[in-house]
């Protein structure tokens, strides 16, 4: 198949890429905004048409979360109406598309792990946008899967896991929230599981896809430090309260994962073996 990559420099299309090489049955066109700009319409469907695209991964996004309350529309050109754009033409030549959403579909106000089929609510901006394009998605594409995923990190690009790095070792100390609560996900756990989704065939609908176990921020810091081998910076746990930020953050944001493990037999690893994975290449770099 030939095969579009959107989003290709950031962490999980960067992780895709490394991918690829074992995948020698398909041709896959990595590219972001350089090569072809998902939110001009035009282009898209010159592109899907030109090289006879088969499937899209869409792993583009306005991911600042945010900067998205005061950029509404930028954030809803790339979140909504580019993957709509890809949608339309991916569904003109018979293929298929992944969209990639978010945990930020759901308000954090349950208790229990969110089911596929469960009710979403946004509390922003971002989670908002990131919803429309999960309908939008759905709507112009017949084969389309749309995946979500939370507290993705990598070695690759701006992301939490650098930051508490960073920090634990130019500070003495490091108040980090403790009452949102949510999975770590590797984002290379991710693109296996994406690349395993593709050899066995899309199968349509919403699905559930983080790294196993549960963490807060607090928690997931302590661990970071732990096997970092960092212990000259003291953290501390802080109530969302006392860090205050333009977008509402969901408390609770664990996701059921039951669906996407028995429609395609993944074993998912814990957040925090792939943790461990991820700071061995991070310290090799």
């Amino acid at each position: 198949m030939n095969i579009l990559i959107t989003g290709c420099n950031g962490q999980l299309g960067s992780e895709l890429r490394l991918l690829q090489s074992a995948s020698a049955n398909h041709t896959f066109f990595n590219t972001d905004v350089e090569e072809l700009d998902i939110t001009n319409q035009e282009a898209v469907e010159a592109f899907v048409a030109s090289h006879q695209i088969e499937g899209i991964v869409n792993c583009a996004a306005f991911t600042a979360v945010d900067l998205a309350e005061t950029e509404r529309e930028k954030c809803t050109t790339l979140n909504t109406l580019a993957p709509a754009y890809l949608a339309t033409a991916i569904e003109k030549q018979g293929g298929w598309m992944i969209q990639i959403s978010t945990d930020y579909v759901f308000n954090g106000k349950s208790h229990r792990p969110y089911l596929e089929d469960d009710t979403p609510s946004p509390d922003s901006v971002y989670g908002s946008t990131k919803l429309a394009a999960e309908l939008g998605v759905s709507k112009f594409c017949k084969r389309s899967m749309i995946i979500r995923t939370a507290w993705l990190y990598s070695s690759f690009g701006k992301n939490f896991v650098k930051t508490m790095l960073r920090l634990g070792r130019e500070k003495e100390a490091l108040g980090v929230v403790f009452d949102q609560v949510g999975t770590p996900t590797y984002a290379r756990d991710l693109a296996k599981a994406i690349m395993h989704i593709i050899e066995k065939g899309i199968q349509p609908g919403v699905y559930h896809y983080t790294d196993e176990g549960v963490a807060s921020w607090y928690d997931f810091t302590k661990s970071i430090h732990r096997i970092a081998g960092i212990d000259t910076c003291k953290v501390s746990p802080l109530h969302t309260e006392e860090y205050p930020t333009p977008a509402k953050r969901p408390p609770y944001s664990i996701l059921d994962k039951t669906k996407i493990k028995q429609a395609y037999g993944l074993e998912i690893p814990h957040w925090e073996d792939s943790l461990r994975e991820c700071l061995s290449i991070l310290n090799q770099q």
